[in-house]
């Protein structure tokens, strides 16, 4: 998809030019505005996936003060950026280090549109309470596919690790989250996956909510043993299908 999204562009960057040699003169400036537009949203694209945070912070402030709106580059250029990165890394051609450096620039970013953004331009995809399991302290895993999430539109409730399966059934009756996200990465913690999703039921929750699991020892077959709606091999796929699920 990312090759098929660079072809497109380059196709369209030529045709757009086309257009704007064959249109009237007094046409072409509200052409090039929008051609203009459409290349800054794109180099604000792009310099996400290197992950530099310091040069994305200072093209998205250049946006700003050009006239682009706080929704259209959240909408039109950072979240479109994070899908990429998150294709990028389940095809192997970025690694859990450029990931977290893309993600950590994209929340900074955020960080700087939040105060000029209305409140209906950030419409949640879904609030997701995410945590190591009861008996296992790994965090890396979970701390990536948690800010995949957030930057993927969701909200998350991150619940840290050696989480019991009684706190992840609170977030699902108190707090309502619509996703649950279990991960272990010991052999011996993967039964408490089993067992929190036994609760679940027992509570009479399991309809109000998606269970996703992951994590080095686990698999589709295990997910599917268990009753988990969903397996992920790692935080991009993760992203990818709970927005998927939420659709």
């Amino acid at each position: 998809m990312v090759e098929i999204f660079t072809i497109a562009f380059t196709e369209f960057k030529l045709l757009a030019s086309r257009v704007v040699e064959r249109a009237p003169e007094n046409d072409r400036k509200p052409i090039v505005n929008i051609l203009e537009n459409i290349m800054e949203l794109k180099t604000i694209t792009d310099t996400l996936l290197t992950g530099d945070a310091d040069v994305l912070e200072s093209k998205v402030k250049a946006a700003l003060d050009g006239g682009t709106s706080a929704k259209e580059i959240l909408n039109g250029a950072l979240i479109p950026g994070m899908d990429i990165v998150g294709e990028r890394m389940e095809s192997g051609e970025m690694f859990i280090p450029e990931v977290l450096m893309s993600a950590q620039a994209m929340a900074a970013s955020v960080e700087i549109l939040k105060p000029l953004l209305a409140d209906g331009d950030i419409v949640s995809a879904g609030k997701v309470a995410i945590g190591t399991v009861q008996g296992d302290l790994h965090d890396i895993g979970k701390n990536l596919v948690s800010m995949m999430l957030e930057s993927a539109g969701f909200d998350v409730i991150d619940l840290g690790v050696d989480v019991a399966p009684e706190k992840f059934v609170d977030a699902v009756a108190n707090d309502g989250a619509n996703f649950i996200c279990l991960s272990a990465l010991l052999t011996t913690t993967m039964d408490t996956m089993r067992r929190t999703i036994n609760i679940i039921e027992e509570k009479g929750l399991k309809a109000k909510v998606k269970v996703l699991v992951g994590g080095a020892p686990v698999n589709q077959s295990f997910a599917d043993e268990i009753g988990a709606d969903g397996y992920a091999a790692d935080a991009g796929s993760a992203s990818k299908l709970a927005k998927t699920m939420i659709n």
